[in-house]
């Protein structure tokens, strides 16, 4: 897998819901799909996404053959506290790509 962007304000207001975005390059081969010699092309995803601050999960997503390469995610969290997010992408080769974000909260 590439190294994953990602877009994770740098601050926040204590209590505001921000939204972050991340993406990653990958193939994304559902296993359905026949190669030029006419045989399945073995399927190989990011089967697992999460995203943690300061060591608690709060998203996750269980992501299927259907979806297209170089998966796109967004999704919201509500920030009290200054911390670090971790994101966690696994495929199915078992090879894991994390990326980090830290975020200052202000009152």
């Amino acid at each position: 897998m590439s190294v994953p962007r990602m877009r994770v304000p740098k601050t926040a207001k204590k209590g505001e819901v921000i939204t972050i975005k991340t993406l990653i390059e990958h193939p994304m081969e559902s296993g359905f799909r026949k190669g030029k010699d006419g045989k399945l092309v073995p399927r190989m995803i990011i089967n697992k996404f999460t995203a943690t601050f300061n060591g608690k999960q709060f998203f996750a997503a269980d992501l299927q053959p259907s979806v297209s390469a170089n998966p796109f995610i967004e999704f919201d969290a509500k920030v009290d506290a200054d911390g670090t997010f971790e994101f966690t992408w696994v495929d199915d080769k078992g090879t894991i790509t994390k990326a980090q974000a830290k975020i200052t909260v202000t009152a």
